[in-house]
């Protein structure tokens, strides 16, 4: 835990999360790093595919670029518009699902998930190359460097939103002031007519290709368009600025837009008046273009340093564009039932925490996969940027027609110009980069869509059994059989729960093993009112034995409930400690899915051997049921434990408001007989608090009770898809395993495949 709090920092509360909002300055860099990032390469890019015509063809820079430039201002402006439209977050999935549908939301989100990965992998590839550029020696470890960079950049946003801006807001504006500084110093230098030029300047560049052709213009226009990637960041983030959250994410994407179409433009430029002259061939001889030009500027001064430096910052730091978008993008996904839940939960720091280390694992995997070589990943780029682009500009054209908002028919132009724009630049993109790389992203989102559509179809099958809730679940008779594996105060403690509890029948069940003739023989003399129950084999594992008995017990009595009571020694306080007994384990995995079946955990710690005091008798059972919602789970669960005798007690951990809110309504709604307490939980922790709960209970409780905590768990069919679904139920049962005084109960409840009841109604004992 120290080491924890001393890389993240200490926990924040969720009341804390006003004080995490960005004001515009540190909302600038945040979110602008990647865009404002871009025109360090942008040219570059234009550039080095012009090269393939010759030298001659670099006079096409200047029309490329203001096409460019023009592109960018039309796809501010439409997200200008898209902001006042959708001032809680007008991201391209949230315009795209509300006004074009869900498959279309779908597409838009899958391709601003690939590009974020892909602006990580690229801006950290990016900024590696500049390193090694300068230390040739760092050039065998540079995938190592990356994937070196991507965990400071995730351990940095890992510790919270304002903590990440601050860090890296001197980087961002010290790059800013040094491409301003190093254009207003280029242009001065011109000012007379006579610019000096670059160190590259009269190089004969061999063509590779015949005149220049549309094909080739297309192809640099699309290369160069990686200065729009990012542009969209501030309108998917609009939830991190301050209030008036819209107003002030607005201004800073305008206060971006000029900053990028000033720095682009300039940077062409000076590209042609310097006459830089850039190929594959000639760019590690002669420097990237950014440099040639800050190397004519400063005259190779101090200034030439600081811009080398700040612009391999930046390149690194653009990552962090995608680390704030992708986390909330996630969040915002499993709400609508796209992606696993788990994308929901806030980290100790107030951040979606399963999102960044998604994006970090991800992008570390692409890292490795292409060799960190920006070339080859600069080729999956930006066809999901403008897959975005386009779906959003066209759901905010329905989305004026459908509203007729004041000024609707000036919005329905920009936003149709920035739709055709882009769109068009989409088939040109994808058209001129398949063949070099873009082939796999446009495989890859057809392919994402395809898991999301499947996981949401998922959960809408569970939420559809769930919602089916019965006026009043009926409590069913129990059976109780209790595992025996030795002859000890375990034991001992197990059979006098079950004495406690309202049951038909109570069943000593061993399997033999090589060794149990001295647990035979001495069973009588111990437990005269229990006969023990011998299940021989030698050939099928105990575990199937113990099923097979269950099942037995089942047909026999269909109309009960069996409850599987087993104790384990465990020796320390820890998720682990369900899992050192491999017979106990394979058991409860075995009969969680047979329905039906509730599971009992009564271990008691191993104790030091001069330990002469006997376990105190169990004498008293409080039930703790533990509830999130009032479901057909939840329901069961609670007449599980009515079923049983002992005082019941329903118990939520706090973590959400809303939730706990909504939560109470419906209790009072249920009329139970029993109380509902309501565990706060500031730093939003289930497990902690939880276990804080039950200590003091078990303190003032009277000597000789024991606690039973009883966890509802609904079970999906099919052993991978429990993936999608929170294991909140094993890491409390994993954590409360070796508390003393406290038994765990599973309570199961099966759904049923593709979301259907069976027919006659489904499994009697599930209704």
């Amino acid at each position: 835990m120290n080491i924890k709090r001393r890389l993240f920092g200490r926990p924040l509360a969720s009341a804390d999360e006003e004080r995490q909002l960005l004001p515009k300055r540190l909302a600038l860099p945040v979110f602008a790093s990647d865009p404002l990032s871009s025109v360090a390469y942008a040219t570059e890019e234009a550039m080095l595919v012009l090269a393939l015509a010759g030298a001659a063809a670099f006079e096409l820079l200047t029309p490329i670029s203001l096409a460019i430039a023009t592109l960018l201002l039309i796809v501010i402006v439409s997200y200008r518009q898209t902001i006042k439209a959708y001032p809680d977050g007008g991201g391209a999935f949230i315009v795209a699902n509300a006004n074009l549908g869900i498959r279309t939301g779908t597409v838009a989100a899958a391709a601003l998930l690939t590009d974020y990965v892909l602006t990580v992998s690229v801006s950290v590839a990016a900024g590696v190359a500049a390193i090694t550029s300068a230390v040739p020696g760092l050039l065998d470890s540079r995938v190592a460097i990356a994937i070196g960079f991507v965990a400071l950049v995730t351990i940095a946003n890992l510790r919270g939103v304002k903590e990440a801006s601050t860090l890296f807001a001197a980087p961002t504006y010290l790059f800013v002031v040094t491409v301003a500084v190093m254009l207003i110093t280029g242009f001065v230098r011109c000012f007379d007519g006579a610019c000096p030029t670059a160190v590259s300047s009269g190089v004969d560049l061999e063509p590779e290709v015949g005149a220049v052709g549309l094909f080739l213009v297309l192809r640099a226009f699309a290369s160069g368009s990686t200065a729009l990637t990012g542009v969209e960041a501030i309108a998917n983030g609009v939830q991190a600025f301050r209030e008036p959250k819209a107003h002030n994410a607005v201004r800073t994407l305008g206060v971006m837009g000029a900053i990028s179409i000033s720095m682009f433009l300039g940077i062409s430029t000076l590209a042609r008046w310097f006459d830089v002259r850039i190929s594959e061939e000639t760019i590690d001889t002669y420097g990237t273009v950014i440099s040639q030009i800050g190397r004519v500027a400063f005259g190779g001064g101090f200034g030439f340093y600081v811009l080398q430096v700040s612009t391999a910052a930046i390149l690194i730091l653009a990552a962090n564009t995608a680390y704030q978008d992708f986390p909330r993008l996630s969040a915002i996904l499993a709400k609508h039932k796209l992606i696993p839940r788990q994308y929901l939960n806030r980290g100790d720091r107030l951040v979606f925490s399963n999102g960044i280390i998604t994006l970090a694992v991800a992008a570390a995997a692409l890292l490795m996969i292409f060799d960190a070589e920006v070339s080859r990943l600069i080729q999956l780029y930006v066809v999901g940027v403008f897959t975005a682009f386009t779906l959003s500009q066209s759901g905010m054209i329905r989305h004026w027609i459908q509203n007729k908002e004041p000024g609707w028919r000036r919005s329905v132009i920009i936003n149709t110009i920035g739709a055709a724009t882009t769109g068009l630049v989409l088939v040109v993109i994808t058209t001129v980069k398949f063949a070099h790389g873009a082939w796999i992203v446009t495989l890859a989102i057809p392919l994402l869509v395809w898991v999301m559509l499947s996981i949401r179809h998922h959960y809408q099958g569970v939420a559809s059994q769930l919602r089916q809730i019965p006026t009043l679940a009926t409590p069913r008779p129990t059976r109780v059989l209790v595992l025996v594996a030795h002859n000890d105060d375990g034991t001992d403690r197990a059979i006098q729960y079950a004495e406690t509890l309202t049951a038909e029948a109570i069943t000593c069940v061993h399997a033999e093993e090589s060794r149990s003739d001295d647990l035979v023989f001495g069973w009588n003399a111990t437990h005269p009112d229990h006969v023990l129950e011998i299940l021989p084999g030698e050939t099928e594992s105990i575990a199937r034995r113990i099923v097979q008995r269950v099942r037995r017990e089942l047909e026999d009595h269909p109309h009960s409930t069996v409850t599987v009571v087993l104790a384990d020694r465990v020796r320390i306080r820890s998720m682990l400690a369900p899992f050192a007994h491999r017979h106990s384990l394979a058991i409860k995995s075995r009969l969680l899915f047979e329905p039906g079946v509730v599971v009992t955990d009564l271990n008691v710690q191993r104790r030091s051997r001069q330990s002469r005091l006997p376990l105190m008798r169990v004498g008293h059972v409080e039930q703790v049921v533990l509830i999130a919602d009032t479901t057909r789970p939840i329901r069961e669960a609670l007449a599980y434990a009515q079923a049983l005798g002992p005082a019941v007690t329903a118990v939520h951990v706090d973590v959400d408001a809303s939730q706990t809110e909504r939560l109470e309504r419906q209790w009072d709604e249920a009329d139970y007989d029993f109380d509902l307490e309501v565990i706060p939980s500031p730093y939003r922790a289930i497990i902690g608090p939880l276990v804080g709960y039950l200590r003091q209970r078990r303190r003032i409780a009277t000597p000789g009770t024991l606690i039973s905590v009883v966890i509802p768990e609904f079970v999906v069919p099919g052993r991978v898809a429990q993936l999608l679904h929170n294991q909140t139920g094993l890491a409390i049962k994993g954590l409360l395993a070796a508390e003393s005084g406290i038994a765990v109960t599973s309570v199961p409840f099966h759904l049923q495949p593709n979301g259907r009841e069976r027919a006659g109604g489904g499994d009697p004992r599930q209704t």
